[in-house]
């Protein structure tokens, strides 16, 4: 993968972390605890080929989905 294309990745990364962050009134580090522990770090990175065409909005709902599927409760 070129350089450009990950950092894309990674700032996109960044940017649903944020946003899920904000949407659930948790800090960076917690959200990003929470989506790692219930996989939803892994998601955005198996599915960012088609999450990265979505809105953040729809990026954070479906994180959460994967993420209760997971045994999160947010």
């Amino acid at each position: 993968m070129s350089s450009a294309k990950l950092r894309a990745r990674m700032e996109y990364f960044v940017a649903c972390v944020s946003e899920f962050a904000r949407a659930n009134a948790l800090s960076l580090p917690q959200a990003f605890d929470y989506l790692k522990k219930y996989l939803g770090m892994e998601f955005l990175s198996r599915c960012y080929e088609a999450e990265h065409t979505l809105s953040f909005a729809d990026a954070v709902s479906d994180l959460a989905m994967v993420c209760r599927k997971h045994g999160g409760t947010i």
